[in-house]
């Protein structure tokens, strides 16, 4: 079990994490992220993301976040459009498609249930 503990999102260090070129609608996204508690049956994952200004297609896990930095439309596919910046929280629901229009370097902290 991991003790509890604190982070500085803002700062944080995070790794790149590869995107697939079929994700990319325009521009050129980059992606980093780093888990920093995941559960011993692997079904819960508590973490930080960041994504670079660009448009990027994804299906969602049932995922919960709070945007730390950064300005961002997702448009949820027969669903509503969010538009989510620095303090927002939002709620993606597990096979949501969506369109991420990320407007300013977007950083977020979140918790996903799979």
């Amino acid at each position: 079990m991991t003790h509890s503990f604190a982070l500085h999102i803002p700062d944080a260090d995070l790794e790149p994490e590869p995107i697939a070129v079929d994700q990319i609608v325009s521009g050129r996204p980059e992606v980093s992220g780093k888990v920093v508690w995941e559960s011993p049956d692997g079904r819960q994952i508590r973490g930080i993301w960041q994504i670079t200004p660009g448009v990027v297609t994804d299906t969602e896990a049932d995922e919960l976040f709070v945007v730390i930095s950064g300005s961002a439309t997702i448009e949820v596919e027969d669903g509503p459009t969010l538009e989510v910046g620095p303090g927002d929280m939002a709620v993606l629901r597990e096979g949501d498609r969506t369109t991420w229009t990320v407007h300013e370097t977007l950083r977020k902290a979140y918790a996903i249930n799979l």
